[in-house]
């Protein structure tokens, strides 16, 4: 097709931030703070909702909400009751599409899995546990609160409480960890066959105790090799790699993250979330983001800030999602969502194809098995 492709508004999602966990873990850099007083629970939810209805207001025409995704911090913290009023309020102002996946973000400790089927009762129907690790040494290593055996446990519990759509969460790369304890990791997770295994490598992010203080990691060629191996076992059990560190069954991909990485359009709502909304294209999609602190997020004053993606820098955000997708992208699904011409892709395109780091199959690019391994090398191409 040419360049004279109408434009189309993206799909759109609803990112919930709630940002309270129970100690900071050494390696985080999302907003969490440890709780130090009684939550507050209902007043935060009264901000939440009131901070939706602002969001909704920036759309030009109602939208359904087609995927919901509670995250934090550690919102399994809050009760089951909190988060029901929660939801009926986002229904109240917005309306959900058939089917919605709603996610909820939880932690396998004890306290936390007792509540599994009270969250399932109140309409959650995708739970992701923050497993990490399966052996007790690496975990206390990463700052987790709890241990192996409550990890299985919660995985049992989640099924038992009626969860058919469940995520584990895993990381590689810890700490004084061989290769082998990488490969008995993803092993335990496969036994416990969840729907979808997140498996990303631990990185030492600026602004995080393990920043700060390194701790002594694997050599990046052993990491490597340990990432491969895992790969394959998951290939081997059904789960396709369907992005950079998502594998899936069949049917089963998260869809609230594949909206992100297709640059679909989320509200984003809470103490520190973002948000884009594409209201005409391609000179009006808003960047939003929120107030980080909680104590000045809950005070509803001034707690939001705005920007507009410019065309200029639209080829690069709409790559840096789309290329950790196996499927890649079709020029036609960029025009679309961008309203940009094909041209303004190159010479990035042009030149990662000729190093052979992406595939070209009639207008549909993908990462090449080497694109895929050094996939900064293709989003350098596109930064001018």
């Amino acid at each position: 097709m040419n360049g004279t492709l109408t434009p189309s508004i993206p799909p759109l999602s609803l990112y919930i931030h709630i940002p309270w966990c129970i100690q900071k873990c050494p390696y985080c850099d999302f907003n969490s703070h440890a709780v130090k007083e009684p939550l507050q629970e209902s007043r935060y939810i009264d901000a939440l909702l009131n901070d939706l209805r602002g969001e909704l207001a920036l759309l030009e025409t109602p939208r359904p909400i087609d995927s919901i995704f509670i995250g934090g911090g550690t919102p399994s913290l809050f009760s089951a009751s909190s988060l029901e009023y929660l939801l009926n309020g986002v229904q109240k102002y917005a309306t959900l599409s058939d089917h919605a996946e709603i996610t909820l973000e939880a932690n396998p400790g004890t306290f936390e899995s007792s509540k599994f089927a009270d969250f399932h009762n109140i309409g959650i129907n995708r739970l992701s546990i923050g497993i990490q690790s399966f052996n007790d040494r690496h975990l206390q290593a990463l700052g987790r609160v709890h241990n192996a055996a409550e990890a299985l446990r919660a995985v049992e519990i989640a099924f038992r409480s009626g969860f058919d759509n469940i995520n584990l969460d895993l990381m590689f790369g810890l700490p004084e960890q061989r290769q082998q304890e990488v490969v008995e990791d993803v092993e335990t997770a496969i036994g416990l066959a969840p729907t979808h295994i997140s498996f990303y490598q631990l990185t030492l992010e600026p602004n995080t105790y393990f920043h700060k203080f390194p701790p002594p990691l694997p050599a990046d060629d052993d990491i490597f090799r340990a990432q491969k191996v895992c790969q394959q076992l998951l290939a081997e059990h059904g789960y396709h790699q369907y992005e950079v560190s998502a594998y899936a069954k069949q049917g089963k991909k998260c869809r609230h993250n594949r909206n992100y990485w297709r640059f679909g359009d989320y509200l984003g709502i809470g103490a520190g979330a973002h948000g884009k909304i594409s209201r005409s294209l391609p000179d009006n999609i808003i960047r939003t983001q929120k107030s980080k602190r909680p104590e000045h997020y809950l005070k509803q004053i001034d707690i939001s800030t705005r920007s507009i993606i410019t065309a200029e820098q639209l080829p690069l955000e709409f790559v840096m999602n789309h290329l950790r997708l196996s499927s890649g992208f079709h020029l036609d699904h960029y025009r679309a969502v961008t309203g940009l011409s094909a041209e303004t892709l190159e010479p990035g395109l042009s030149s990662s194809v000729a190093a052979g780091l992406l595939l070209n199959e009639d207008g549909h690019y993908r990462c090449s098995d080497k694109g895929w391994d050094f996939l900064d090398s293709i989003l350098e191409k596109f930064i001018d």
